[in-house]
């Protein structure tokens, strides 16, 4: 019952990460305008994400611009972008495969050993998926950091961190720790003793001589 709980668990898990690294992805709250220096009171706020570019103005107003082409954009923003989508991905298939070693579901066949098995690959892969999305997190927002703190970069063209890079941090740790559960929940194999145990050894052989009244 606990092996079957530790699986429920990771699987929840993975999933609301899933989840997670989807609404962030598609946000466009990656990075935000800073409100430093002489940008402090401003009737526009800047939004840029992966997909586009958000302006949204004091009035309440809010007008996003798909990115035109793929190849005018950075290579960083390129590569988190890949890396984003293959996460997704490759978590997604991995809540599969982990679907169908789980105790709890029967479309893996009835041996035991090899539904956990099956379970612990759909874990790493996972793990896979969810490191993929924190190297593409985790670039994007040194990037942020090292273009706010350069001192030829202007005032007023400054970002800071958005929301949604807070919920792809938080999806594809979730995403990590349900992979972890669901690698860590395989059985291992019981021992079989070498040597025979106490009372088979010390009960001798069947005697095969009659008994006389």
């Amino acid at each position: 019952m606990a092996n079957s709980g530790i699986q429920l668990l990771g699987f929840f898990l993975s999933l609301i990460g899933i989840v997670g690294l989807i609404i962030g992805t598609i946000l466009p709250q990656w990075k935000m305008s800073a409100y430093i220096g002489d940008n402090i009171i401003t009737a526009v706020a800047m939004y840029q994400g992966l997909w586009m570019s958000c302006a949204f103005q004091s009035t309440g107003q809010l007008q996003c611009k798909i990115y035109d082409s793929i190849l005018q954009l950075d290579s960083s923003l390129q590569a988190t972008r890949a890396l984003m989508i293959v996460g997704i991905i490759v978590s997604i298939a991995g809540l599969g495969v982990a679907c169908m070693g789980m105790k709890c579901t029967t479309c893996g066949g009835t041996d035991k050993l090899r539904k956990s098995r099956v379970a612990m690959t759909g874990g790493i892969i996972l793990l896979v998926g969810g490191l993929c999305a924190i190297v593409a997190c985790s670039w994007f927002a040194h990037n942020v950091i090292r273009a706010f703190y350069n001192p030829y970069t202007p005032v007023n063209t400054k970002f800071e961190f958005g929301a949604a890079i807070f919920i792809a941090w938080g999806g594809s740790l979730l995403d990590v720790l349900g992979g972890s559960m669901l690698a860590a929940s395989c059985p291992r194999k019981k021992q079989v003793s070498k040597y025979p145990s106490m009372g088979s050894s010390r009960s001798g052989p069947p005697s095969s001589a009659k008994e006389y009244v």
